[in-house]
């Protein structure tokens, strides 16, 4: 994939973060890995306002801004994961509500079916810090290193991935999941899978087949 082909890449992935209303307005923020830079959106537009040529280019090594653009104030949140983690190529940042809304009630989203197994393991989480600082974007680097998935109590989710599906799957998964939960309790205790359970899961051949597939896709 080239650059182009990404920056279309993220206007679709960024077009599809509205339309499952995991962000409203101008909140939220991707970003992708391309050789030595990395494309984020741009501060203070909307994904359904943005055009390929929108998405600013920043260097890895540097984290200076190597294009036309003001990039997303969270750029420096992206910039550390792509240093704490050189086998992710996406990472992506949303507010989903229903995931704020139970992380904020004091609320664990834990597994509770076979695909959050699969595709997340398990979340971090973060109690809250100021958005946009560098302590936030450390804290997340630290949690980033060991999981696919980060929680920030009263601001959002932040997902990681081998490609910005990947990434994104990962962030709706999130929310299918705290919509699960807060359905199950309107029923009672809801039941986690056990280690033993989820380690069942990751064994089976249909899963592998299926991670698979997810690596070799792109980014489209």
């Amino acid at each position: 994939m080239d650059e182009k082909e990404l920056r279309e890449a993220l206007v679709y992935w960024g077009r599809k973060i509205i339309e499952k209303k995991l962000v409203v307005g101008a909140g939220g923020n991707i970003s992708a890995r391309y050789k030595d830079i990395m494309l984020i959106s741009p501060s203070g537009l909307g994904f359904d306002e943005l055009e390929p040529q929108d998405y600013v280019a920043v260097n890895l090594e540097t984290g200076k801004t190597v294009s036309d653009g003001r990039p997303s104030s969270e750029v420096v949140m992206h910039w550390f994961c792509y240093l704490g983690r050189p086998d992710i190529n996406a990472v992506v940042h949303t507010h989903p509500p229903l995931t704020i809304g139970v992380v904020a009630g004091g609320g664990q989203i834990g597994p509770m079916f076979p695909d959050f197994v699969a595709y997340l393991g398990s979340l971090g989480y973060i109690d809250y810090v100021t958005p946009c600082t560098a302590e936030l974007a450390r804290t997340v680097q630290g949690q980033v290193k060991e999981k696919n998935g980060v929680l920030m109590l009263n601001h959002g989710a932040l997902t990681v991935g081998q490609n910005l599906k990947e990434a994104f799957q990962r962030t709706e998964l999130i929310e299918e999941s705290a919509r699960i939960l807060i359905a199950a309790k309107q029923f009672g205790e809801p039941r986690i899978l056990t280690s033993k359970e989820c380690d069942e899961i990751r064994n089976l051949d249909a899963e592998k087949y299926r991670m698979e597939l997810i690596k070799k896709a792109t980014n489209q």
